[in-house]
């Protein structure tokens, strides 16, 4: 897919469906329905949605919260766009190429920042000469999906550290095959949120590998953010503010101690490794309360890195109309400082 165009293909705005969560009627019980899209499946990197939901935070906010699996973060944006869904987890580079596609649009606004720096790595054997440095690629063959974050910010990278985008070989693997090609050695390295590569390090010890972090380049980038429509925001805002207090307390509370949100995704999906999942958590937490969220809370973002980011979004996909950093986030609505504070 022409990745400067991989957004032209959505719904005329014009014709959105109204938000399913804030049209319908409050339930008997008095509660307020919305419906929440994860990026992806139901892991320890969104525990703490369920632990908001286990431990009735949601409820106690008024809320009848619904939490539905997703299917990539970018399609959390469109599932916004659409009317689909209230709220979801997206990322935010998609997010300012989605305004950029569509600059009439204001319907889909970051509100809450869950990554505060964004986990995408390529992760390579070392058996086959990869090391930290990102020049080790070179001439490899790097596995990924068709279209998925990390291979599309490759770009972005390759220009921050003055190499050849094409410095290696792309294989198109689908998502579920993905360990399975690195570790027969089809392929020399995959890409990953660094958190989802804990299925790999559970077949494989980790020291087998070399980690390539974006994050350690320079480049800030945010990752996924909670995601709400505009309409909502406009119209029911004290809605996204009672849902963002209530998974603000629970993610406070599983960086400082992540068994409850752990327990909490194994009633839902039973058949999770939890011995997994806790190495997954314990690389999501780095992320998510990484040192500019211990610093200014979670949640919140720096609007000269968001400006950085827009810039190497726009010159990476040859945006013609990026948008501004303002147009991205409505912040309004977070809880107060001391409430986002990290604990530990």
């Amino acid at each position: 897919m022409n990745r400067r165009h991989f957004l032209a293909t959505l719904p005329a705005f014009a014709t959105l469906a109204s938000l399913p969560g804030v049209a319908r009627a409050q339930h008997a019980a008095g509660l307020t329905p919305l419906r929440f899209s994860l990026d992806f499946r139901v892991t320890s990197q969104t525990s703490p949605f369920f632990l908001a939901q286990s431990k009735g935070y949601y409820r106690d906010e008024g809320l009848d919260v619904t939490i539905d699996v997703g299917a990539g973060s970018v399609a959390s944006i469109t599932r916004i766009a659409t009317g689909a869904y209230d709220l979801a987890l997206g990322d935010l580079s998609a997010l300012i190429e989605f305004q950029a596609q569509n600059p009439d649009s204001n319907s889909v606004k970051a509100v809450y920042q869950y990554y505060n720096r964004a986990p995408f790595a390529i992760i390579g054997r070392k058996d086959r000469g990869i090391t930290n440095d990102f020049a080790s690629l070179a001439g490899k063959k790097v596995a990924a999906a068709a279209v998925e974050s990390t291979r599309r910010m490759w770009p972005m990278v390759a220009r921050h550290l003055n190499l050849d985008v094409k410095l290696f070989e792309w294989v198109t693997t689908d998502f579920a095959v993905r360990d399975n090609v690195l570790l027969r050695g089809d392929v020399d390295a995959a890409t990953y949120f660094h958190d989802s590569a804990a299925s790999l390090f559970a077949r494989m010890p980790e020291k087998e590998f070399s980690v390539l972090k974006y994050a350690d380049t320079g480049l800030d980038l945010y990752g996924n953010a909670i995601l709400a429509s505009q309409k909502l925001i406009a119209e029911r805002p004290q809605v996204v503010a009672a849902f963002l207090r209530a998974t603000n307390r629970a993610l406070r509370e599983t960086v400082s101690d992540a068994a409850p949100a752990l327990a909490a995704i194994k009633a839902r999906e039973p058949i999770l490794n939890m011995e997994m999942e806790t190495v997954r958590w314990q690389i999501t937490r780095d992320y998510v309360a990484a040192a500019d969220a211990r610093t200014d809370g979670l949640g919140a973002v720096r609007m000269d890195l968001v400006e950085r980011q827009i810039a190497a979004v726009a010159a990476t996909f040859d945006l013609a109309r990026p948008p501004r950093a303002e147009a991205l986030y409505d912040l309004s609505l977070l809880p107060a400082a001391a409430e986002r504070k990290v604990l530990a």
